[in-house]
């Protein structure tokens, strides 16, 4: 019994998700639009993350980079964080705010992933490249 409530429920969240981005696809209202923006920032943020993770790895013997990579992707968080409130603002108090702030922040979130997978792509002797290759 438990099984089959189990697989029931799997394939009742397979059918969600894809339902859900069928709905981001086609999205008609705001709400949904703006749950689609979010979750399309979330996503990027957790790729981020996970670059960022991968490159503090790489980082581990060297104190003084990790302190720089620290400082700069708070520094970039902060510098996001003020961009999308300022070209948001035009918005402000609107029902396309969170959708508006969402894409913003989603954008810019991609570009720094593409740039910290880019320190993850450098070739050993690149002297240009802070991140040490993977071995």
């Amino acid at each position: 019994m438990t099984r089959t409530f189990l697989l029931a429920a799997l394939a009742m969240l397979a059918t969600g998700t894809a339902h859900a981005a069928d709905d981001c696809a086609n999205a008609q209202d705001q709400t949904t639009m703006d749950v689609c923006a979010s979750e399309s920032f979330k996503k990027s943020d957790k790729q981020l993350n996970d670059l960022y993770k991968q490159i503090g790895t790489r980082l581990k013997d060297d104190a003084d980079k990790t302190k720089l990579l620290v400082a700069a992707q708070r520094a970039w968080v902060a510098f996001r964080d003020a961009e999308c409130a300022f070209s948001s603002s035009g918005v402000a108090g609107a029902s396309a705010y969170p959708m508006i702030h969402s894409m913003c922040l989603d954008g810019l979130t991609q570009t720094r992933a593409k740039d910290l997978q880019t320190y993850l792509a450098c070739e050993e002797g690149d002297l240009s490249c802070p991140v040490p290759s993977a071995q």
